[in-house]
Parts: C-alpha cells; sequence; structure tokens
C-alpha cells in the first residue's frame, strides 16, 4: 500500500489555510502526504509516530511540524486529539518573502526533515495556546496569529525527524515500494519477520532489497525495524502494566537481553529507567 494523497484544497473552501481541531475515538494507521505543510499538536492521546523513516513514541504535547509531500502518520488506541494546521507554499511564501522574514523561511526549509520542538521549557505555554486558538481565529487575524506562531517556532530549536537521506517521493514506484514495506512492518511488526518475505513482498532479490532500502530510508532494514520496535515497546511501557519481558515479547524481541542493548542504543536508558522516567 502506497501513502495515500491527502486532499487539503477541498477541505479548506474559501479559507486562506486550514486550521481545525480533530478528535477520535483513536488515530488509524493511514501513511499519507500532501503538498501542504502541516502544524500538528497532539492534545490528548498517546502511541506512535511515524514521519517519513522516523519512528517514534508522541504523547500530549507532542509538536511537530511536517514539510510537503513528507509521508506521515500517527496512531494511538485510545482516545485522542490534536489541533492540525496546514497552509501551502502558495500561501505562505508571499507573506515571508521580506528580510524580517528571514528566520520563518530557513524553518520551512528545514521542515522537509520534519521537525520535532520539544513543548516543556520555559515560555512554550503560550505557545501552545496560541496553536491551540488558530482554529477559532477571524478574519486578518487567522494570518497574523499563524506568523506569529511560526515566528515563535523559527526562535526554537527543533530537532529533524528524518535522516538526512530519506527522499519522500523519488518516484512514484519507490514510493509505492517502500510505503507497501512499511506498512507490512507496522502491522506484523510483533511477529518474526523475516529479510526473504520482505524482498519478496516488493519482487526483489534480498541483496536488490537491502540496497533499495538503504538508499530509500538511510537506515538498514534491521536497524528500521528496531526502531519500529522499539517506538512501540515506549508506547507500552507507558500505557500498559505489563512486565518488561512480556512488552519485549509483545513487539517482536524473543530475547529479553537483546531487547534491553537495543532499547539502551536507541533511547539511552534501559527499559525500567525509562518507565520509570514516564511515571515521574
Amino acid at each position: 500500500m502506497k501513502a495515500v494523497f491527502e486532499d487539503i484544497v477541498s477541505k479548506r473552501g474559501a479559507d486562506s489555510y486550514l486550521a481545525y481541531r480533530y478528535d477520535t475515538a483513536f488515530f488509524p494507521f493511514l501513511w499519507h502526504y500532501h503538498p501542504e505543510y502541516e502544524l500538528t499538536l497532539i492534545l490528548q492521546g498517546s502511541g506512535e509516530r511515524m514521519v517519513g523513516d522516523s519512528h517514534e513514541y508522541f504523547a500530549p504535547g507532542d509538536l511537530v511540524l511536517i514539510g510537503p509531500d513528507l509521508p506521515h502518520t500517527w496512531v494511538s488506541e485510545s482516545s485522542s486529539a490534536a489541533v492540525v494546521i496546514q497552509f501551502s507554499e502558495a500561501f505562505i511564501a508571499p507573506l515571508v518573502q521580506y528580510p524580517e522574514c528571514e528566520r520563518i523561511r530557513q524553518l520551512l526549509a528545514q521542515s522537509s526533515q520534519g521537525l520535532f520542538f520539544p513543548t516543556q521549557g520555559l515560555g512554550m505555554g503560550s505557545l501552545l495556546n496560541a496553536i491551540e486558538r488558530l482554529p477559532m481565529s477571524t478574519a486578518v487575524g487567522r494570518i497574523t496569529s499563524l506568523l506569529d506562531v511560526l515566528q515563535t517556532l523559527a526562535a526554537a530549536s527543533p530537532q529533524p525527524l528524518t535522516s538526512p537521506y530519506f527522499q519522500p517521493a523519488v518516484s512514484k514506484k519507490t514510493e509505492g515500494r517502500i510505503a507497501k514495506v512499511f506498512q507490512y512492518i507496522h502491522r506484523h511488526s510483533a511477529e518474526p519477520i523475516a529479510l526473504k518475505e520482505m524482498a519478496a513482498l516488493i519482487n526483489l532479490s534480498e541483496s536488490a532489497f537491502c540496497k533499495f532500502f538503504k538508499r530509500t530510508t538511510g537506515k538498514t532494514f534491521s536497524d528500521y525495524l528496531a526502531d519500529i520496535r522499539i517506538g512501540h515497546a515506549c508506547h507500552l511501557l507507558s500505557e500498559s502494566d505489563d512486565t518488561i519481558s512480556t512488552i519485549a515479547w509483545r513487539c517482536g524481541f524473543d530475547s529479553l537481553t537483546y531487547f534491553n542493548r537495543i532499547f539502551l542504543r536507541k533511547k539511552g536508558v534501559r527499559p525500567r529507567e525509562f518507565r520509570k522516567g514516564i511515571g515521574g
């Protein structure tokens, strides 16, 4: 299954850009893309966030800016809510063409990798409130409020999400192939996944598949699969009371020792320390 194109233009109607609050029973897995920029603030719910070749745990306060045509999805299993802001290059470019907006232009250019903004710092509360109010703004205030938000984000220190080598859409054929692989991994990450079956899924030899995957994502297949499983483990460590050994098994690890080693390598802490940190 390839990334699904989302039509933003028809949704925004006569408005210059789209700003809305999205409340749902859960965020379903929907690997999609659109030519608009997207700023998403998670208000409620937790789970797994996928942006390009990035796969991480998310929780309330998660704030991400996604550039045009960058595939993404959020996945949760319980009641969730978010504020979503989507705007086109045609809309924003004339507004930020002036020298005073140089930092905003740089911010938008960097969003091609997806940008995560830590929201725990001083002064971030007012920014989050401003983003929450955007769907309710009217008239010229809709434009000035968005520019104020972008200016604040431009002064922050975001973390790039995708690897520098990730190409969101090298070609329609490549896009379809990698989306099919991502979809399969997401659905079967708790099960044994052999390189042979992944290669067969997109009609490549094992060696050709490895080269294709590394060229497209900037990561080896095994490293990406580990990211997927560790991301799921972070979600379970936060949201369930399962033992660490049970979580390791549920995430596709048949060795607790190996799980602990990979978790430490990916997150910098051991699973037990991660859970303790989440619990405060």
